[in-house]
């Protein structure tokens, strides 16, 4: 979590190259680590004036340059972020966090602690955060109260000494250069952290952490042996923090049950802090991979004051836990239908709920229905043309239960019926709900 340089660049259209280098910081020992780190894809920081220019011909601000570059300007290279890849003498130096303000461009490369080939996930670089928050800070510094450029010139004549106190060794300590300034004894101070602006209150009460998980199982179930079935588990973990305290540090783990599937495609809420790298990199692997990172997965976090989705997941379980055989054939405006639902024996045999919806698309609303359940009770939306099997908290001992019946429609009403171009004939569906 460190910096291996950082340049403030003066935008200065009509002079040649377009821009001067106002301050220009390295950190040797930062650059020895970062050597060592990114082995044959390292880098080295450049001079000065080749950095200047390549920061900005990528910025579009050298005068010479009106016409379109394909590398640069076409729509795959869309910038959404303030990292840059820099050409640089035959090479690429990445990642260059840059932005644009009051003229002057704010510019700092990260140590990234591994190698670069293939980059790695931004957000696994813990250096990019420390960087923006850098150069915001200098940014505050040098354009708080000043009116002109001998304010500014004269703020530029600060930045080495107060970088020695609030970054020393590329090693960001504070960012508000301003404490540097009015504090001789920089390490001895301690203020209040400051109340962030996207929490508007703080809590007071009992401390209480709520945590819900929720998974969904999407399935397809062919019933054919020459078509393979699939499935996958959607999961979502909801957590409702009340704590004391402006910003208190929370960090939850998740462990795997027994056998239990590793998560894969994690997704987390922007106020996780931070991730081990094991987490990161077991995204969409193989599910039979014996190096998949199986925990526990570890989520240290600032919570919000309101209930928010902590993350998101994806997992490949061996079996879904329902089976079921779904056939139907239409006679006229009648539907013979065959319903037959298993419970896996790795399922536990008991539900808060647990229902089938048969939904019919395309058709008018059902006017008679005749059927025959082995279990449960089915029920009839005429008007939304659906059946809804309620099958209850638990399956039977035998663990199988099947329905079959004839459903007969009125006059199609495109206006009032469920209607969609995908669910006809064969592609009819029963969704399983528990």
């Amino acid at each position: 979590m460190a910096q291996r340089a950082l340049w403030l660049v003066r935008h200065e259209p009509g002079t040649p190259p377009g821009g001067t280098v106002r301050f220009s910081r390295r950190f040797p020992t930062v650059e020895k680590r970062a050597k060592v780190f990114n082995g044959a894809s390292y880098v080295p920081i450049p001079e000065d004036g080749p950095f200047l220019k390549a920061l900005l011909f990528e910025f579009r601000l050298l005068d010479d340059d009106k016409d379109f570059v394909e590398s640069r300007d076409s729509c795959s290279r869309i910038n959404k972020t303030s990292i840059y890849r820099l050409p640089l003498g035959g090479q690429e130096l990445w990642p260059v966090i840059a932005f644009l303000r009051n003229g002057m461009i704010y510019a700092s490369i990260p140590l990234v602690e591994q190698t670069l080939s293939p980059p790695p996930p931004l957000i696994s670089i813990s250096g990019i955060s420390q960087g923006l928050e850098l150069l915001f800070g200098i940014q505050d510094f040098l354009f708080s109260g000043q009116k002109n450029d001998t304010e500014l010139n004269t703020r530029l004549s600060q930045l080495p000494d107060l970088l020695l106190q609030a970054c020393p060794f590329g090693t960001l300590l504070d960012a508000n250069l301003q404490n540097s300034m009015d504090n001789t004894d920089f390490a001895s101070v301690t203020q209040l952290p400051k109340q962030p602006a996207w929490k508007a209150g703080t809590y007071k009460g009992k401390p209480q952490v709520f945590i819900s998980i929720t998974e969904k199982v999407k399935s397809m179930q062919y019933d054919k042996q020459d078509v393979a079935d699939t499935w996958q588990v959607v999961g979502t973990v909801v957590c409702k923090c009340d704590l004391e305290g402006i910003m208190p540090n929370v960090t939850m783990s998740l462990s795997l049950p027994t056998n239990g599937s590793p998560l894969q495609d994690i997704l987390v809420h922007p106020c996780v802090t931070s991730l081990d790298s094991a987490i990161l990199t077991a995204s969409s692997i193989d599910g039979m991979d014996d190096s998949a990172f199986s925990g526990p997965y570890k989520f240290p976090f600032t919570p919000p004051l309101e209930s928010f989705n902590l993350c998101y997941y994806t997992s490949q379980v061996p079996v879904p836990p329902i089976l079921g055989f779904y056939q139907m054939k239409e006679e006229e405006v009648q539907l013979k239908l065959t319903v037959n639902l298993k419970l896996h024996e790795s399922v536990k045999n008991n539900f808060e709920f647990c229902e089938a919806h048969i939904p019919f698309y395309n058709r008018g609303s059902i006017t008679h229905l005749e059927y025959k359940v082995s279990f449960g009770q089915l029920d009839v939306f005429r008007e939304k043309s659906l059946l809804v099997w309620t099958i209850g908290q638990k399956f039977p001992k035998s663990m199988e239960i099947s329905l079959s019946g004839t459903v007969t429609f009125g006059s199609k009403s495109r206006d009032k019926q469920p209607f969609d171009h995908i669910c006809i004939g064969t592609t009819a569906y029963v969704k399983d709900e528990n």
